[in-house]
């Protein structure tokens, strides 16, 4: 993954946060992602550290490996006390993406699902409880592919296997 930044880190830390409706100091926010490097990991990632990246990564990043949907987020966030609207969650998820610090699961064109581990990997999609794991390794073994279009090469490839709970 290349986290080179392309736009310059932002090197104030006690100015305030951008984008906050109250004016909390990046040193409070900071404290609120204890255990968290989010400015740090937004900042390689090229993007400006907004309130709502911080805290929206603070709930994304802190707690290790997770597949959540943007709803899954949001009511997260606003669980937790946090006043953030649907569209910023999923702007903030997009923008995430793009950077390289998620990686987007689309399933059954449906649903959508935001992985922490932005590395290639194949998933287990369980149906009956929409829950989205990771395939253990080895993972999924691929003999071979379709040969690409003209003009075209072959990204990436993505296997969702969806399981059902036996019927006893």
């Amino acid at each position: 993954m290349d986290l080179t930044a392309t736009t310059p880190p932002i090197e104030n830390a006690s100015e305030p946060c951008a984008g906050a409706a109250v004016e909390v100091p990046c040193e409070t926010q900071q404290e609120l992602l204890i255990g968290n490097d989010c400015l740090d990991l937004l900042r390689e990632a090229g993007l400006r550290p907004t309130y709502q990246r911080l805290v929206l990564g603070g709930l994304l990043f802190s707690k290790g490996g997770r597949h959540v949907t943007a709803d899954m987020l949001y009511t997260e966030a606003t669980s937790a006390g946090i006043q953030i609207s649907r569209a910023t969650v999923y702007n903030t998820l997009n923008q995430f993406t793009d950077a390289g610090l998620l990686r987007q699961i689309g399933i059954d064109g449906s649903k959508s699902f935001f992985d922490t581990n932005p590395t290639g990997h194949h998933h287990f999609f369980v149906d009956s409880e929409d829950r989205l794991l990771d395939v253990p390794e080895p993972g999924v073994l691929i003999d071979t592919l379709p040969q690409p279009l003209p003009g075209y090469e072959i990204a990436g490839v993505d296997v969702v296997v969806h399981l059902r709970r036996k019927q006893v």
